[in-house]
């Protein structure tokens, strides 16, 4: 019998996040698919510091005269077990809860001749028995493990330390990692700071304010992990040094209950506590010889040296409000955790009875919770702002009849501003609509904009007080859009209220384009690229399950990801591929295109970025992935507040950029599902 699961997949026709029922197997295909397991194999400096450290560990208990019996938690492909056995340990208990994984474990030790040395139990750490009859026959004295993520405990990583040294390991175990900091750096920042608070919003000569709820929350409660090295210095303050906050022995026992750490020093400068960037780096041994540290690259003396990765990256934390310091202030920088999360907090040292937050600070004015921090930093950006308010400053009359079809958004109030006779705003999520009163109650505008709590296709003429719509508008944006085309949710919008339309009505954007342009990561490619072999062990049985797993859907498809923290460079010009009229209906018949670009570029072409641009009038253009022409060398400026779309290749091409090779594409836009099919590859033109 095959189990059903269901799966959340983006539907552009209805803006829903439809429970898709597939097999089970999709489900884990996915999951293996988009896992990192392949950046994690193509991490270097992670994989050779694991292995100096395992050396050393093996060699100190040997050194006792004692039996080598290690313990490997969240073995994933059985690396680490396979790194102990060859460095001499007696036997490994490899652990890996989820199946898929403890099969591809199993079958990799299979094939690197390990099976006698290595047992691969599929079991969460703490469901693990020892004794004659258990899972393991005796206590390990060595413990290995990679348990860790960004935030280094948000994986579980202290309530699983916690139980393998109360019933898995001896008392005098060796660890690797021995031990575990972590580092914080309080700073200003206005563009951090734009992700978590909303900006007065200049209109057209006056200030929309921020309602005083959301000033006074404490934010959004998950951790914000970036690649930090992306976010140049210049666009931050450091108003401290580099602190050292905390650190775990993973050697001795460890504890997951909640507690609190604090660092004191001077304001380097004057200016406004906002944000603290904060990393870890975890010592292989006892000694602080290995060093692994996701320290980012401006942290470096040589940035070139430093080891590009997606699985750790950095955290950025956001006060719950900015503060003021002077220069040579005695400030203190508090981090609390509980099992499985940080947050920070920030003291003046005059005030002794330092209130620590017992609870993980949470999100009491909902704002953090109907828009992501992408969301605000894209609300915040006045030049694009700026565009909307053009815009719609050009076609908006004092008869003017506006509805407005975007989740959690302001361009309602832009209209209402800008004098429009009614506006109305459709808000699916009763959550983005009690924002959006809040932001109009603020700023004594309760009745300028109606919002309306039905979906397009239940409008009636009623609901708009008899008016017709003389000005439809969207920005677009729906907060269930994962990819580019996602947002084209507002042609279907368009369509369903077509009936109530003015016969002269404004569509803003009136048309939206797919553009693509062939790239070379200089670093992403790593989370799909095949391994073969890592640190001289085959794992290319880890490749072959991925592998499979891409294949089980026929067709490839594009994945989400935000480029501006992936750097990389252009191998063609940008092509607009497909548009989309908003002010026609949505066809009945799939739109096909298809054609080929020269590469002008060369290098190794990993894939394809994909992006929309929205034409809002005749002369105003937002564009959701390039913000720049591409430059000479094919430096890519992208939009830090939309993922854009990336079809990867299943090995890189190889470009000479004199025109010898092209890039050919064919797209299809299914209407009866939104979405769009496509294939890219790159071929050599003919030669008379």
């Amino acid at each position: 019998m095959t189990m059903k699961t269901f799966c959340g997949r983006a539907n552009p026709t209805t803006g829903a996040l439809d429970w898709v029922e597939e097999s089970e197997e999709y489900d884990y295909h996915q999951e293996i698919a988009r896992s990192c397991y392949a950046d994690m194999l193509h991490d270097k400096d992670r994989n050779e510091k694991y292995y100096q450290g395992i050396r050393a560990a093996v060699s100190r208990v040997k050194a006792r005269g004692e039996r080598v019996v290690v313990l490997d938690i969240g073995t994933g492909t059985g690396l680490l077990s396979m790194m102990a056995v060859t460095a001499g340990a007696d036997y490994c208990y490899a652990i890996e809860v989820f199946k898929p994984m403890a099969q591809a474990a199993t079958c990799i030790v299979e094939r690197n001749g390990f099976s006698d040395k290595i047992k691969v139990i599929n079991k969460h750490s703490t469901e693990v028995t020892v004794g004659p009859d258990g899972d393991m026959e005796e206590r390990a004295n060595i413990l290995v493990t990679e348990l860790f993520d960004t935030e280094l405990i948000g994986e579980g990583a202290l309530p699983s330390y916690e139980h393998a040294h109360m019933h898995l390991v001896q008392a005098d175990c060796e660890a690797v990692p021995h031990r575990a900091t972590v580092y914080a750096q309080l700073v200003e920042s206005d563009m951090l700071w734009k992700w978590s608070q909303l900006q007065p919003i200049e209109v057209d000569g006056s200030k929309l304010l921020p309602p005083p709820a959301v000033v006074k929350c404490a934010g959004a409660p998950s951790v914000c992990d970036i690649q930090l090295s992306q976010v140049p210095p210049e666009s931050f303050t450091p108003l401290g040094p580099i602190c050292t906050m905390f650190r775990v022995d993973f050697s001795k026992p460890v504890s997951s209950a909640a507690q609190s750490y604090m660092a004191q020093f001077k304001a380097q400068t004057s200016g406004r506590a906002q944000v603290v960037l904060s990393w870890w780096d975890i010592d292989m041994d006892p000694d602080g010889n290995i060093v692994c540290t996701m320290a980012p690259s401006w942290n470096y003396s040589d940035p070139h040296t430093y080891p590009w990765r997606d699985h750790w990256m950095q955290s950025v934390y956001f006060l719950s409000a900015e503060e003021n310091v002077s220069e040579g202030e005695e400030l203190n920088l508090i981090v609390s955790h509980d099992d499985y999360s940080l947050w920070y907090s920030l003291t003046h040292s005059e005030q002794n009875d330092v209130k620590v937050a017992k609870f993980r600070p949470c999100c009491t004015c909902q704002a953090h919770l109907v828009w992501t921090r992408p969301r605000f930093g894209e609300l915040n950006d006045e030049q694009r702002t700026e565009s909307y308010v053009n815009a719609l400053r050009s076609i908006l009359k004092p008869d003017s009849v506006c509805l407005s079809v975007s989740d959690g958004s302001l361009l309602p109030i832009f209209a209402h501003l800008l004098g429009s006779k009614k506006v109305f705003s459709l808000e699916s999520s009763g959550m983005a609509k009690q924002v959006i009163e809040q932001v109009l109650h603020t700023n004594s505008l309760k009745h300028g904009v109606q919002l309306l709590g039905v979906r397009p296709e239940q409008l009636s003429l009623a609901d708009l007080e008899g008016n017709r719509i003389s000005v439809l508008m969207a920005e677009p944006y729906f907060s269930t859009s994962l990819l580019p085309w996602h947002s084209l949710f507002f042609w279907y919008c368009r369509t369903a209220v077509a009936q109530l339309l003015h016969p002269s009505a404004t569509i803003l954007p009136r048309a939206a384009t797919l553009y693509i342009v062939a790239v070379e990561f200089q670093d992403l490619w790593r989370i799909r690229a095949a391994c073969g072999t890592c640190e001289g062990f085959d794992v290319s049985p880890m490749d072959e399950m991925i592998q499979r797993s891409l294949d089980y859907r026929e067709s490839l498809e594009a994945e989400p990801h935000p480029l501006w923290e992936y750097p990389c460079r252009a191998l063609t010009k940008p092509r607009p591929v497909l548009t989309f009229d908003f002010t026609q209906c949505v066809p009945e018949q799939p739109v096909n295109s298809d054609g080929t670009v020269a590469f002008t570029g060369r290098g190794h072409c990993h894939g394809v970025a994909l992006w929309m641009e929205y034409q809002l009038t005749e002369d105003i253009d937002v564009s959701m992935g390039l913000t720049k022409p591409v430059s000479e060398e094919g430096a890519c400026e992208w939009n830090p507040h939309r993922k854009q779309g990336v079809f990867f290749f299943r090995s890189a091409r190889e470009t000479s950029g004199d025109g010898r090779e092209d890039l050919s594409y064919n797209l299809t836009f299914e209407p009866h599902t939104g979405d769009i099919k496509m294939n890219f590859s790159v071929t050599e033109p003919l030669q008379d």
